[in-house]
């Protein structure tokens, strides 16, 4: 289990898990899901897609621990996720 989440880093609790939106895990999900921009005005629309959600969550996931991205993306499905995604959407916005 990772430890608690630091807002001040910008950090958010996902489950047991903490997403860490650092520089390198904002490039890694911008090079497969496109401009982050873009997704945070999809997101604002309403039209963000459930794949790139959990995209987002796992690049940014702090540590992985033999984790599946299949068992995140089950995760994501099963529970609600609004808070961890508008903590992610909102330190993109604030330029991280």
């Amino acid at each position: 289990m990772s430890a608690a989440a630091n807002p001040a880093r910008g950090e958010a609790r996902l489950f047991d898990w903490t997403l860490r939106p650092t520089f390198g895990a904002l490039v890694a999900a911008e090079e497969e899901l496109g401009s982050l921009l873009a997704l945070v005005q999809r997101a604002a629309d309403g039209n963000l897609k459930l794949s790139e959600m959990a995209a987002l969550f796992w690049h940014c996931l702090e540590e992985k621990h033999g984790l599946a991205r299949d068992d995140l993306e089950a995760a994501v499905i099963e529970a609600a996720v609004t808070p961890a995604l508008k903590s992610l959407l909102g330190q993109i916005l604030r330029g991280l």
